[in-house]
């Protein structure tokens, strides 16, 4: 018999807050964060969703990129919600898995410029292990001591999902007893601002930041750069019950595709994102009828929510779920992004809570149909959850979540 996955913790540093409780606040009040931001001031779009300053910690931080800030911060959270401490463990046997769309982007760009303006000599000894992108996997081992397998995963913004779904595959082969996985990414760098805005991709309502990512939105027109991490603690049932630790949700399925199509944008028909969400299902012994809730990638760029509004309407004909996304309130987090909302998907279980789309008020033809849970939070006893994530070179992951 197959031992089931548990999730004994979770943290989150984000726009809406350090921890857990202060960022569910801002998703459940559909409350936005973005802003007009300074350090932007040079590039076509000024808006960004900034993770609040952060506490001074152990160590000497000016050695991490930010990105390892929050993460680090994040570990520790979910790690103490775990009831976890690296000094009573066997480092042996846990997994770090970490997520990121583009590793210490901040370091290399800051250094960079350095170099440019000033000359090798004003680089920091720390510029390689700073933004090298296994080296926030690497940060965390040294963090908690952990010895067991430690892996970095990069699927654009489907990345740290693709750490989870990593974390169960080792835990499932028995490689490791428990996995602190997760993703973290702070992008907010004028090279990456220019870069998305190059593209068309954020969103150009500069005169009003608060109501600028509108997931599934008639009058959305681009995400609006966000930063941040969210850390789960994942182990198998049996091991969680051996130290009576209580489970907060079941990693019950999970799905992973590929499009196959295009760089950038999704497949048309969303083809990937179904073949995902079968093969989370399935795994999960459940069927598109038993699906409660939605936290949908819901990105408030035109085609993604398009096509995902469409899988959602065929896949869930005969019961529409409720459907949610955070980046009304938080922006896109990047790489972050899977992780961090599959935290708030298990938060909405446990809270019977299905948080509002931030800054949603009127569907268009693409987006009518399913049930987009709007203006306030909605009461809800959910027994199965998904968490959609998406990506850059058409990455496609579902993951289901049930109540444990």
């Amino acid at each position: 018999m197959k031992d089931e996955i548990a999730v004994t913790g979770i943290g989150l540093v984000t726009p809406g807050g350090i921890g857990v409780e202060a960022t569910w606040d801002t998703v459940r009040t559909g409350r936005p964060t973005a802003h007009t931001d300074p350090a932007l001031n040079n590039t076509p779009v000024s808006l960004s969703c900034r993770v609040p300053p952060l506490q001074p910690g152990r160590g000497r931080l000016w050695r991490f990129d930010r990105s390892t800030r929050f993460l680090l911060t994040a570990a520790r959270e979910a790690l103490a919600a775990a009831g976890l401490d690296p000094a009573d463990w066997d480092p042996a046997r846990v997994a770090v898995v970490i997520g990121t769309a583009a590793g210490g982007i901040d370091t290399l760009e800051t250094q960079h410029h350095k170099l440019i303006s000033t000359g090798p000599g004003a680089l920091s000894p720390m510029t390689l292990p700073a933004f090298l992108p296994n080296m926030a996997a690497g940060h965390l081992t040294l963090e908690l001591g952990a010895t067991g397998p430690s892996l970095q995963t990069s699927t654009a913004c489907a990345s740290g999902a693709t750490a989870l779904i990593t974390a169960c595959l080792l835990l499932s082969t028995g490689a490791c007893d428990i996995a602190v996985a997760g993703g973290t990414d702070a992008m907010i760098t004028p090279l990456c601002a220019a870069g998305f805005a190059k593209m068309g991709a954020l969103s150009r309502r500069g005169d009003d930041p608060g109501r600028a990512s509108r997931p599934f939105d008639k009058d959305r027109d681009g995400f609006v750069l966000g930063e941040g991490a969210g850390m789960l603690v994942l182990e198998r049932r049996r091991h969680a019950d051996a130290r009576t630790a209580r489970p907060l949700a079941l990693l019950a399925g999970h799905g992973s595709t590929s499009d196959a199509h295009h760089p950038t944008a999704p497949h048309p028909e969303g083809v990937g994102l179904r073949a995902a969400t079968r093969t989370a299902l399935a795994m999960a012994g459940a069927s598109a009828y038993d699906v409660d809730h939605i936290n949908a990638h819901g990105t408030s760029t035109p085609l993604n929510d398009a096509v995902e509004a469409t899988v959602i309407r065929d896949l869930y004909a005969r019961r529409q779920p409720t459907v949610t996304s955070a980046k009304g309130a938080l922006g896109h987090t990047m790489g972050a992004a899977g992780a961090i909302e599959a935290a708030l998907t298990i938060a909405s279980i446990t809270r019977r809570t299905a948080p509002p789309t931030a800054n949603f008020t009127t569907p268009d033809d693409t987006t009518s149909g399913i049930d987009i849970v709007n203006t306030a939070s909605r009461r809800q006893h959910i027994r199965l959850a998904l968490s959609h994530s998406l990506g850059f070179g058409g990455h496609n992951t579902v993951l289901a979540f049930t109540a444990a």
